[in-house]
């Protein structure tokens, strides 16, 4: 699914099928220090900065980082989860360009495993209005997200 036609928000979504009970596939979302094994993004700075907050995984957690300017600097909150069936987050990057969006996980039962979908919706910012001259928040992010989900499945159904 792609950018809705909203002028004034987007919409990235991805889904895949893994093969492991939507438990485990859970808790390595819900949990943002296992973010490292999976996350489409940690592996473009070596050096980038974490810094975790609040409790271990859950409601309250907060992951910041801060890199080179292809990880910019940002920060996460889980605002919501529903064990094994929900997460939502609350993301906010401050560099290269401020935006604040939200993201959510949906985990499904599929076929003996877990269907995962990972959405991201938020406004259309001066700066993301710029980029759609040039390009889409899909294109933008959906191969990240394609990336993260595999790597995600990957890590699940070991």
């Amino acid at each position: 699914m792609s950018e809705t036609d909203d002028r004034k928000t987007f919409r990235v979504e991805r889904s895949i099928a893994i093969s492991a009970p939507a438990e485990r596939v859970f808790d390595a979302i819900v949990d943002f220090h296992r973010w490292t094994d999976w996350s489409p993004w940690e592996g473009l700075d070596p050096n980038m900065a974490r810094r975790y907050f609040g409790p271990d995984s859950g409601v309250g957690s907060v992951y910041e980082w801060e890199g080179k300017r292809k990880v910019g600097q940002g920060r996460m909150e889980i605002v919501d989860a529903t064990a094994p069936t929900s997460i939502g987050v609350k993301l906010d990057f401050i560099k290269p360009f401020k935006s604040h969006s939200q993201t959510r996980f949906t985990l499904a039962p599929d076929n003996g495993g877990t269907n995962v979908t990972w959405a991201m919706t938020g406004p259309k910012t001066f700066a993301t209005k710029v980029m759609g001259i040039f390009t889409t928040m899909d294109k933008l992010v959906g191969r990240d997200f394609e990336k993260g989900l595999a790597q995600l499945k990957a890590i699940s159904e070991r």
